[in-house]
Parts: structure tokens; sequence; C-alpha cells
């Protein structure tokens, strides 16, 4: 059995249980994606509450809605994040749209700009907490500590050439962040990356 096939096996499994009902499978779901769906829906929302409300409507539609979740199409982490992002956007879209129209400061090109603002920095902050681990510490020792490839080499014990290979690596997916935040195409359906 492959390696990648287990988290698979997995979210098939846990979309089931969701789908007869087992509490406790909603239980294990919450104790596994609580902190990465409310740290989303607090990095677009900036508002405790409001990241606090978004996190118990992706839950419950986890619950009522276990099958529009598709193994097939990526792990169920990915659509929790996706959901989480969307609800999010949705959210601060709302507010921000009823905030103008009681008068408040700003415009509506303002908000759209807060919007994708918000959605680069939640999708950086994903694309961060998923990529695997030795491109992660590259990534930190470089930019967090200010380590240049060489200092980043000797701090992971790797060669100069695998140093500045992981710093690509994970800055290439970082780029994807900017990227996934354009707008869609129009039909297109709302993934995490867009503005949803």
């Amino acid at each position: 059995m492959a390696k990648r096939d287990v988290p698979l096996r997995w979210d098939r499994k846990m979309q089931q249980r969701l789908a007869r009902g087992e509490a406790a499978a909603l239980g294990e779901l919450y104790d596994r994606f609580a902190s990465l769906v409310h740290g989303l829906a607090h990095r677009v929302l900036d508002d405790e509450r409001a990241a606090d409300r978004v996190t118990r409507d992706v839950f419950a539609h986890v619950w009522e809605h276990p099958d529009s979740y598709d193994p097939r199409q990526g792990p169920l982490r990915t659509w929790v994040a996706t959901l989480t992002h969307h609800l999010a956007v949705q959210r601060l879209r709302h507010t921000g749209t009823a905030a103008l129209a009681r008068g408040g400061p700003g415009t509506a090109e303002e908000l759209e700009s807060r919007v994708r603002h918000a959605s680069v920095a939640a999708r950086a902050d994903y694309i961060v907490q998923s990529m695997p681990a030795p491109l992660r510490a590259a990534l930190e020792l470089a930019y967090f500590q200010r380590r240049d490839y060489r200092q980043t080499a000797a701090d992971l014990g790797v060669t100069e050439d695998e140093a500045r290979r992981r710093l690509r690596l994970g800055l290439q997916l970082l780029a994807t962040a900017r990227d996934a935040a354009s707008p869609r195409a129009p039909g297109a359906p709302p993934g995490f990356g867009g503005a949803a």
C-alpha cells in the first residue's frame, strides 16, 4: 500500500462515519482540524468572535453535508480549509458591505482589496502549515531568522545546494498563494485560493 493512500483512506472512512451520523466522528474531525479552521478564519476576518462563528459554521456544514466532500478531489484537510476560506471570505464581504451601506468609511474597491489581501494571507498560512517540514524549516531560518542560504545549510546540516533547493521550492509554493487569489473565471467553482 502506498504511503499517500493512508490519509485518503482515513478521509474516506471519516466521510462514511459522518454520513452515518456518528457524533464521535465529528468530535474526532473537530479535534484534528479545529485549530486549522479557526486560524484560517481568524486570518481572513481578524476578529476572534467572527472566527469562532465561522468555525461553528464549518463543522455544522460538514456534519449536515458530509457527502459534499469527494475524496477523489483531494484530502479532507484541503476540503475543510477550502470551506473555511469560502465562509470566512463570504462573512468578510457581508460585514464590509453592510458597513458601507450604513455609510461606514471606505469604498467597494477598498473592500475587495481587503478581501484579496486576506485571501492571500490565509492561503500563504495554509501553504506554510502544509508544506513538508524540511522546506518549512529552511524558510523559517532564511526569513524569520534572517539566515542566508549558507547559514541555513549549516543550521540544517545539509549542502548549500540542498538549502537553495529547499528555499526555492518553498518560495515557489508560497507564490501560488498570490496566484490562487486572483479572480476566478466565470463559472469556475470556488476554491481555497480564489477570492470566493
